[in-house]
Order: C-alpha cells, then sequence, then structure tokens
C-alpha cells in the first residue's frame, strides 16, 4: 500500500526523541521498500536523522532564524506533496511544520496525546491509548500503517569518522568508561562531587580510562573542569559541539554512564552497555525501552511503586537520592552480564534486545 508513495516524518528534536524515532522508519521501509521517506527536523538533529539509510531526503527548520525559519521552509517545500505525513511530536512548533505541508493524509496522535492542539493539524489519528515508553509510542505509527515493527536502530558512520576513531582509541591503554555529566536541564544533573568519586572507582577499581564526552556548553564545560579537579583518577575531557564526534566516542566505548539526555540514549541505540541515571523524568517513559532497562538506576519512582502507566511529568530534586554506591553496582552488573562493558570483545547476546520494561515495579530504585 505504501509502496510508491512518498511519506513527510515530522520530528524537529530532541536527539533522544530522534534516535527513539529510528526504529518506527527502519519499520516503514523495510515494509514497503518503494516508499519515500523524506523528514523534516532541525539542523543538529538532521545529523543523526539525515544518516537513517532509509532517508531519502532531509528537511530543516532552523530555529536560530525565528519565524523566517518557517518561512523559509515554506518556500522550499512549495509545490512539493507528500502522499502522507507522519507527526511525531505534539508540539506548537511541529504542528506549524505539518500545517505546512501539501499532503491529503495528516497522521498524528489521538486527541488526548496530542497536546498544544496538535489534533488540529492531523485528519487522520492513531487510535487511543495509554501513555507508552516513546519508542513504543512512535512505532503505533507503523501499527496504523500496518507495517511489523523493526526494533533497528541504524547509526551509521562515515569512512573518515571509522578512522578518527581506529585512531583515538589505538592511543588509549584501557577499556574506555565514557561519562555524559551535563543536560539541558540542570534537574537531570548528577551532583558533582558523585561523578568525582565514581571516576576515581572507574579507574582505580575497574581499570577503566575515564573520558568525559557530550558537548561544550558552558555549564557542561563548568561541570567537567569540576569533576577533573575534584578527582584523583585521570580524566579525559573530550567534549566537542560536535555530535559526529560524539557518536563515534560512543560506539566506541566499554561502558557508558549518564543521565537521561541525548547522549545516553546513542550509546543504548549503540548497543554501548549504558548505566542510565534516572530521577527527575520517568525511565519507563523516556528509558531505554528494549536494551539495558536492568541497568537504570531510577530514583524517579519511590520503593515499590509501580513502572506502569508511565508518567509524563517531573520530579524535581531528586537526582540527589542516586548514592555512588548504586552506580558502582550498576557498573558491577554492566561487566558481569556483558563482555564488552569488562573489555573484551562484545558476544551476539550483547546486541539482543531485552525484553522490555516491566510491567510494574522498578529495576534500580535508589
Amino acid at each position: 500500500m505504501l509502496d510508491g508513495q512518498r511519506a513527510a516524518i515530522v520530528l524537529l528534536s530532541a536527539i533522544g526523541d530522534i534516535v527513539h524515532a529510528l526504529p518506527l522508519v527502519s519499520s516503514l521501509k523495510a515494509a514497503a521498500p518503494g516508499l519515500s521517506i523524506e523528514w523534516v527536523t532541525q539542523p543538529v538533529a538532521g545529523e543523526i536523522a539525515g544518516r537513517h539509510p532509509a532517508v531519502d531526503r532531509l528537511w530543516t527548520l532552523d530555529r536560530s532564524r525565528g519565524w523566517r525559519a518557517f518561512r523559509d521552509l515554506r518556500r522550499a517545500l512549495r509545490g512539493r506533496r507528500f502522499d502522507l505525513v507522519v507527526d511525531l511530536q505534539v508540539y506548537a512548533k511541529a504542528s506549524l511544520v505539518t500545517a505546512i505541508l501539501d499532503s491529503p493524509r495528516k497522521i498524528g496522535f489521538d486527541r488526548r496525546r496530542a497536546k498544544e492542539l496538535n489534533w488540529l493539524v492531523t485528519n487522520e489519528r492513531l487510535a487511543p491509548g495509554p501513555t507508552r515508553q516513546v519508542c513504543e509510542q512512535y512505532l503505533e505509527f507503523a501499527d496504523h500503517l500496518g507495517a511489523p515493527r523493526r526494533y533497528e536502530w541504524p547509526l551509521p558512520l562515515s569512512g573518515a569518522e571509522r578512522a578518527a576513531q581506529t585512531a583515538f582509541y589505538a592511543r588509549r591503554r584501557a577499556p574506555v568508561a565514557a561519562l555524559v555529566v551535563g543536560t539541558s536541564r540542570p534537574a537531570k544533573e548528577w551532583p558533582v562531587d558523585r561523578w568525582a568519586r565514581l571516576a576515581e572507582s572507574l579507574h582505580a577499581d575497574f581499570g577503566y580510562e575515564v573520558c568525559i564526552v557530550g558537548s561544550d556548553r558552558p555549564g557542561e564545560r563548568a561541570r567537567a573542569l569540576e569533576i577533573a579537579r575534584r578527582s584523583r583518577a585521570p580524566i579525559l575531557d573530550e567534549r566537542r559541539d560536535d555530535l559526529r564526534r560524539l557518536l563515534w566516542l560512543l560506539d566506541g566505548s566499554a561502558l557508558v554512564v549518564s543521565p537521561d539526555t541525548g547522549p545516553y540514549h546513542l550509546a543504548v541505540a549503540l548497543g554501548v552497555p549504558s548505566v542510565g541515571l534516572y530521577g527527575y523524568t520517568d525511565p519507563a517513559r523516556v528509558g531505554p525501552g528494549r536494551r539495558f532497562t536492568e541497568l537504570v538506576v531510577d530514583a524517579f519512582h519511590d520503593p515499590g511503586e509501580a513502572w506502569h502507566p508511565p508518567r509524563t511529568g517531573y520530579r524535581a530534586d531528586r537526582m540527589e537520592r542516586i548514592e555512588t554506591g548504586r552506580v558502582i553496582e550498576a557498573v558491577e552488573l554492566a561487566r558481569a552480564r556483558y563482555r564488552r562493558a569488562a573489555g573484551r570483545s562484545p558476544s551476539p547476546s550483547d546486541l539482543t534486545d531485552g525484553a522490555g520494561l516491566p510491567e510494574d515495579g522498578g529495576f534500580s530504585a535508589a
């Protein structure tokens, strides 16, 4: 049914959401190889979305241009007609993009889940359903379109990126534990002194070379420098404002420790054993989903509190509940369960998807 048609995906940001949407694109292309898929997103997110092998064309909305960005996009798309539009984002800026696109079929979430009047710009909606983990929620669109689900997260590296990765890791004397210490929301961040103690344990007790990765935003830079100052372990600071470089750094790591932020979801998608620190956001909704769920350190839920249904709200001041010892326990679990985390060549089982989220209860309530 979809073969030979042209589809537009509307998902502008953030990096974590883009990663969660990759299996939907994989599913649609596998079900209809002749389907042309075009993705409308923002420039940084496009560095991931545009590399998906099933994406035929990328359209970017440069929000730094303000309202002129929507004018520019409308001009670029003038005369271009799509057979269907899949609107994955229920916020006003994405709704405006969906309204701009020319298509007789605009598919969105059901009215309860379509925030900010998003339902006004769609004319076909998913069946009403509960809040789910974000990737699973996006895959409802595959169900709606009759495409079997495929849990695939293609994140290909170019030849030049592979060469840079090989050169970097050839200089390392031990497996790398990558730490993501900053996020776009301070409420998601873990205390600096605990990062410093964790770095010491990773180096002294487990033999890792510790590397801080992420962006070079001022707040993140200050946190990284302070962690390095407080820690007695040698720490490489490899942060740059370069998403593609971050991707190959994560791809080569033995282990990643991170709060809920874009680099964490990239690491999970790459199959790198990843310890996720959750307090502000609900891991049942924005957690890893099908990989490494047992490595989630959960301070969002109270002990014994059910994970389902997932919650869309936030809980402030909970990241401080995560003690360093609990994170070290998750590292030990990763090393026991995944060869890669222990510095050995990964086995095929390391990349096998897990059973998904538990029906109730958490994994590691702190």
